[in-house]
């Protein structure tokens, strides 16, 4: 477990590398990783009220609510009310913070800048496992055979959003609802932005800031993780 309890968020738009990086703090740092993401898939799945409403807008070509995956994401967090956590996907507006900001404070936020040019690469060649919401890069992250789940064995789709002619509007989507979640976390003091390109460049950065409030469950050699992350 981690040494302390530990409440923290990862933001960052489509592409940015927010699922890897939040893996990877959960793995070394002992965080429970809650991505939105999954639990809405899971309610979905279960049939739950939640789920049932969620699946009414999205067939309708309409975002879940605020209101409706806020029910979701808290619901989970008031589960594990003495486990550090990091959140993943959430919260992604200002009605979504302030929501979160009732039940407890944040700790920790590290926002993802990365340049559009690189988003847009990367969301160009994104292929999706649906049922799992698995992700593959066709340039860093292929799957094992061209167009399939390596685990399932099923077909990989493109979102439509993540076709060429609709990522421009999606990331220009982002920055404007994400603005206002940043600058409250901004005023608050506990914002940390990390920018680059790559995740392997950006990650020994993000090891090293996590360091100075938690004991690592599964410590790294921190000269190796800098030299991964010039290669």
């Amino acid at each position: 477990m981690a040494s302390k309890l530990l409440r923290a968020v990862v933001l960052g738009p489509p592409g940015s590398g927010k699922g890897t990086v939040c893996q990877r703090i959960a793995n070394n740092f002992g965080l429970k990783h809650i991505s939105s993401g999954d639990f809405l898939r899971k309610n979905i799945k279960a049939k739950t009220e939640a789920g049932v409403l969620a699946t009414q807008y999205i067939k309708e070509g309409h975002a879940v609510p605020d209101h409706l995956i806020t029910r979701v994401m808290l619901s989970e967090l008031e589960k594990i009310p003495s486990q550090p956590w990091l959140l993943d996907g959430f919260p992604r507006t200002l009605a979504q913070a302030e929501a979160l900001e009732k039940i407890c404070e944040v700790d920790l936020v590290i926002s993802l800048n990365i340049p559009f040019e690189t988003l847009k690469d990367r969301l160009n060649t994104r292929w999706i496992h649906p049922k799992s919401g698995r992700v593959y890069n066709l340039e860093f992250n292929p799957p094992n055979v061209h167009g399939v789940d390596d685990i399932t064995g099923e077909p990989l789709i493109q979102q439509e959003d993540d076709k060429p002619d609709a990522v421009v509007t999606k990331l220009r989507q982002y920055k404007d609802v994400a603005k206002p979640v940043i600058e409250l976390y901004k005023n608050r003091g506990v914002l940390h932005t990390f920018s680059g390109t790559e995740t392997n460049k950006i990650w020994p950065y993000i090891y090293t800031l996590l360091s100075t409030r938690l004991t690592p469950v599964h410590p790294e050699d921190t000269t190796q993780a800098f030299q991964a992350g010039e290669r």
